[in-house]
């Protein structure tokens, strides 16, 4: 697990200087990463002089420039803070010496959690709304971990079949995991009604489980229940409490809806055993880790080769291994192959399809039978918020800007704290520029990179939007991390990989070129 850099909040802004953005709030402020680097500096240092020679060593990295381009910088600095916030003073001039930061109380250590992302969160829907939290693991085992975030995980999925509930995606709900929270905080975070949290215990082939249903908005329990069971029965346990968590928000519920709880799942529980352990490394969407999650997922295809999200996982680790590790055909052939074998063998499971038609639609190039996958999808699960995140991405390559940012959206909300928000972000870059609304691109960059500071292709989105501004030395050294994070990228490559509209091409690959990366 990567860990993430000192994050830092004075007044109204929060610095992050990992991915070089000042945020007022939630908004990422249009100030350079030159600026940054200044600012961080002063900050670091509040209430204290610091010369001239060092903000220029920070900001130039030790080249020989004149005094007046630390100026500039300076004013730029005060300029963005006084118009943000009414505060007298940020930065106090001492002449001959350098600069001072006067201005609040900086917090330093300050994590990026949810509390600092999410100052107010989204209205409640009009349908009723549950979000299932992280299970607690007492089983004394770390490594019966993936055990319990399954079991979450399966009944997550259980009740998003129900077309009149919404349900909060995983991705959002496990960014709550091993934090003591409060249910209320949670439910104005998230934007529900109700909140699932529990726990398990895995002792041989017993397991005990604890589930417990409160209504976030007076923080009072609805319903709560014990059970004792042989992990055999795992599946009926996880339908069992999906069902009854149903039941408890809405009693007068049709026999036809509680019956889409229940739906196929694999026969061999070591082939589903595997694909949790699995998992993690698939969503990193990094090429060595889904290298490693390929060994587990082709391990389940053996023992079980009609497991339709074994082959939907495996279909997304060889689109990695394609896109970010040397365009090879073997990759893109696999993946194809195995989002295939998901979409003939997973009709009833939503998660399958959805990996299956974002593979067809970028490696095999074909968006009808893609979005066949996706409808179908959602048809399952009105609430897969990954679903509408990966649609989005699809319809942004397709140069269908609207949609693509209707789809990212809705995504997001169903999914507020998504570990794939940065897709949606791209998508809604991309868009914009098409659009020719760069600012709009370039905040829509910013907060990409913020959610996924490793991943290459936020940073070519950033430099694209920098350079239609015309602000090209940030340009220019987004750029340069494209290249850091993947030094064989070549910007033609990457769009004739996932069949790039071609308007959109035209209007990336000219921002590009000004930033300085190849074609």
């Amino acid at each position: 697990m990567t860990v993430r850099g000192d994050v830092y909040r004075f007044g109204p802004f929060r610095l992050d200087p990992e991915v070089g953005i000042l945020f007022y709030g939630d908004e990422p402020t249009m100030l350079g990463q030159r600026a940054v680097a200044l600012l961080r500096l002063l900050i670091q240092n509040a209430g204290q002089p610091v010369s001239k020679d060092a903000l220029i060593d920070a900001g130039w990295g030790g080249s020989a420039v004149a005094d007046n381009n630390l100026t500039v910088q300076i004013a730029a600095l005060r300029r963005t803070l006084a118009d943000a916030a009414d505060v007298a003073k940020w930065i106090e001039t001492l002449p001959r010496r350098g600069y001072r930061y006067v201005g609040p109380a900086v917090d330093t250590n300050v994590p990026d959690t949810l509390a600092a992302r999410a100052t107010s969160g989204p209205s409640l829907p009009e349908k009723p709304s549950v979000a299932v939290l992280p299970f607690s693991n007492l089983s004394g085992d770390p490594q019966q971990e993936y055990f319990a975030d399954g079991m979450v995980d399966d009944i997550i999925t259980g009740l998003a079949r129900i077309k009149w509930l919404f349900v909060i995606a995983r991705n959002s709900t496990f960014s709550y995991k091993d934090r003591a929270v409060d249910v209320k905080q949670v439910g104005r975070e998230l934007g529900v009604r109700y909140v699932l949290e529990g726990s398990v215990r895995k002792a041989g082939r017993s397991v005990r489980v604890t589930a417990q249903m409160i209504d976030a908005s007076t923080g009072a329990h609805v319903w709560a229940e014990r059970y004792d069971r042989s992990s055999d029965d795992i599946f009926a346990l996880q339908d069992e409490i999906a069902l009854a968590a149903v039941g408890a928000i809405a009693p007068s519920v049709r026999k036809a809806e509680i019956e889409r709880v229940r739906r196929k799942r694999p026969d061999s529980l070591d082939a589903y055993d595997l694909v949790l352990q699995a998992q993690p490394d698939v969503d990193s969407g990094m090429p060595e880790q889904v290298t490693r999650a390929l060994v587990l997922l082709e391990r389940a295809i053996a023992l079980e080769p009609t497991y339709a999200l074994a082959h939907g996982n495996a279909a997304m680790c060889h689109h990695c291994l394609f896109l970010r590790a040397g365009l090879q055909e073997i990759n893109r052939a696999s993946s194809i192959r195995h989002a295939r074998s998901a979409i003939v063998h997973g009709q009833d499971d939503a998660l399958a399809l959805t990996w299956a038609g974002f593979s067809i639609a970028m490696d095999a190039h074909d968006r009808a039978a893609a979005f066949a996958a996706l409808e179908a999808a959602l048809a399952i699960s009105p609430s897969s918020a990954l679903t509408y995140i990966l649609g989005s991405v699809i319809l942004g390559w397709s140069g269908e800007a609207e949609r693509a940012i209707e789809w990212s959206k809705q995504g997001l909300r169903l999914s507020p704290f998504d570990s794939w928000a940065w897709a949606a972000f791209d998508a809604q870059a991309m868009s914009h520029l098409l659009r020719g609304r760069y600012e709009e691109a370039c905040r829509a960059a910013y907060k990409s990179v913020q959610a996924n500071p490793a991943h290459s292709i936020t940073y070519m989105q950033l430099a694209a939007a920098l350079a239609k501004l015309g602000r090209l030395d940030e340009a220019r050294a987004a750029a340069a991390r494209v290249l850091e994070l993947q030094p064989g990228f070549r910007y033609s490559r990457q769009f004739a990989g996932v069949n790039c509209a071609p308007a959109l091409a035209k209007a990336l690959g000219n921002a590009l070129r000004e930033a300085g990366l190849p074609g």
